[in-house]
Parts: structure tokens; C-alpha cells; sequence
């Protein structure tokens, strides 16, 4: 492997941990001008990061060492996954690690460690919101993962890289199957990322939070580990749709800087739309019922099976 290469891989790393906030703070302002209310600015996530770095953390008295190192877990295994996810280009040398099945796996060691962390203390809000945590993770995960074989059904493949330079192509654009998988992926991501209707990022209420629940005795550096790996997750799982559904405007070379500058502003751009689209969904659905969230995601499940289906029937 090349030092250009290194650099290239690199950079592709740093820019979604640069742009994660930015793209948490555009979610909040698409909601607030859809609520007709007052918008954050933009670089307020960035700012609470800043913040929380400056001040001294406060631990709880039970607090492990297990404790401790979560946040750091946290961000690590995010920062990972971003290293792998197909962003800008689909030729970067850790291309072949970027297997959608070790993904989810990826994201389940996060979740796991989360939720350990909020049975750590033994409040009763950490240990409800882990128990909430793992459900949600428990029935998302199989859905996640039928969408993920919808499209390698397609291209033959469970590299992300690979499915998304087949689906480039005229001939692979467009694919029935893909809807039913679409709308799935997207319940997912609502799901995995403690956004409404399935979580509220933003409260606190004993009865509706989940990931919140896990998080309350988190605070200074730790709680801004987590935060920022919070905001990198939404990132790449967006970043995982675009790979699956909206490939195009990924570079198909990664020699250099040169070959990656000219996709960055799809990928800006297509952030955009799906910032406005997650902050629509959030604005016009309602929180649901904890009860009601293994419903939501059971629909998730059929829809991405009802892909499969699809798919099996036309390829025949």
C-alpha cells in the first residue's frame, strides 16, 4: 500500500468524523424551520463538542473501568466503520473490509457496550434504557440485514464498495425489489439512530426515552465521545443508503486527492436532501409508544423480506 494511498484513506476516514456534527446540526435546523420554530446554527453541535472537552468529568462512585472506556469503545468502533464505508469512492484500500454483514456486526459491538454502560452504574434509568436499547437492536438487526442480502441478491456481492459500482450502471439502476428494501432501510435508520417515531434524541422522559437513558451519567469528554459518535452514526448509516440505493457521484478511482474532490459535492449534496428528508419524517410522525416500536420494526422486516421475494420471483 502507497503512502498516496494512505493518504487517501485517511482523509476519507477524517471527512465523515469532520462532517458527522455538521450533519447533525442540519437535521436540527431542517426540524425547527419545519416546526416553524427559531433554527439552531449549524455549527451548534460542534460547539457542545467543544464545550463538553473543556470541562471535568464527573463519575459516578460505582464506576468501573468498563464504564470508562465505553465512550472511547463507542467513537473507536464508529470511526471504524467510517474508515470502511463507501463515501467518496469506492476504490480506497480498506474497500474490502467494507462488508455490509461485518457492518451490522460493528454496530451491534457498539450497541452491546452501550448498553453494558448503562447497566454499569445501577440506576434504574440506565439499566431500563439498555433493556429498550437491545430490543430495538434485536428486531433491526434482522431487518437491516434482508435489505443488505436484497441488494447483494442483485450484484452478487456483500461488499458495499461492489454493490455500489454495479448499481452505477444504466443497467442496474432501477429494481423494484429496491423500494420495498428502501422504505425499510429507512425505518431502520430511524430506529437504530433513537430518531422518531421509534426514540427522541432531545428528551427525557422516563416513560419514552431509550438512548438517553443509557447516557444521563455520562458526562464532560465522555459525553462528548458520545454525542459525536451518536452524530457519526446517523452519518454512515446514511452513507451506507447511499451506497445501496444512490450510489452515483462516488469516485471510481481513489489515486489522489484530485480523484476525490469532484465527489464531494454530490455527497454534500445527497446529505442535504436526506437531512430535510429525516428531519420531515420526524416532524410529521409521532413518538410512538415503546410497546408499539417491535410493531414498527416488525413492518421494517416484511418489508425488506417482501424485497427479497421480489427479487427471487423476477430473477425467475
Amino acid at each position: 500500500m502507497t503512502a498516496s494511498a494512505l493518504f487517501v484513506q485517511l482523509l476519507a476516514a477524517l471527512l465523515p468524523v469532520l462532517l458527522a456534527p455538521l450533519f447533525s446540526g442540519w437535521v436540527m435546523q431542517c426540524r425547527a424551520w419545519l416546526s416553524n420554530r427559531s433554527a439552531p446554527p449549524l455549527w451548534q453541535p460542534y460547539a457542545r463538542i467543544a464545550k463538553l472537552l473543556r470541562k471535568d468529568a464527573v463519575l459516578a462512585t460505582d464506576a468501573t473501568a468498563l464504564f470508562r472506556a465505553v465512550p472511547y469503545i463507542l467513537f473507536g468502533s464508529m470511526v471504524a466503520a467510517a474508515a470502511i464505508i463507501p463515501s467518496l469512492s469506492t476504490d480506497l484500500p480498506f474497500a474490502q473490509a467494507a462488508d455490509v454483514i461485518a457492518l451490522v456486526g460493528l454496530f451491534a459491538l457498539a450497541r452491546v457496550f452501550i448498553a453494558l454502560a448503562g447497566m454499569d452504574i445501577g440506576t434504574a434509568f440506565g439499566t431500563l434504557g439498555s433493556r429498550r436499547e437491545m430490543l430495538v437492536g434485536f428486531l433491526a438487526e434482522p431487518a437491516l440485514l434482508m435489505v443488505v442480502f436484497t441488494s447483494s441478491l442483485i450484484t452478487g456481492s456483500t461488499l458495499l464498495p461492489t454493490i455500489a459500482e454495479a448499481l452505477q450502471s444504466h443497467q442496474l439502476a432501477l429494481h423494484a425489489s429496491l423500494a420495498f428494501a428502501a422504505v425499510a432501510f429507512i425505518m431502520v435508520l430511524l430506529a437504530e439512530n433513537a430518531r422518531i417515531p421509534v426514540d427522541n434524541p432531545t428528551t427525557h422522559l422516563e416513560l419514552t426515552m431509550i438512548h438517553e437513558a443509557m447516557v444521563l451519567e455520562y458526562s464532560a469528554r465522555h459525553l462528548a465521545l458520545v454525542e459525536w459518535a451518536s452524530s457519526l452514526k446517523l452519518f454512515n448509516y446514511t452513507c451506507i443508503g447511499f451506497a445501496l440505493f444512490l450510489p452515483w457521484g462516488m469516485a471510481s478511482r481513489a489515486d489522489g486527492l484530485l480523484w476525490l474532490l469532484p465527489a464531494l459535492p454530490p455527497l454534500l449534496l445527497k446529505l442535504a436532501v436526506a437531512g430535510l428528508g429525516i428531519a420531515l419524517i420526524e416532524t410529521l410522525s409521532a413518538k410512538l409508544r415503546i410497546f408499539r416500536a417491535p410493531e414498527f420494526l416488525a413492518t421494517a422486516f416484511l418489508l425488506a423480506v417482501l424485497g427479497v421475494l421480489v427479487r427471487l420471483m423476477l430473477a425467475h
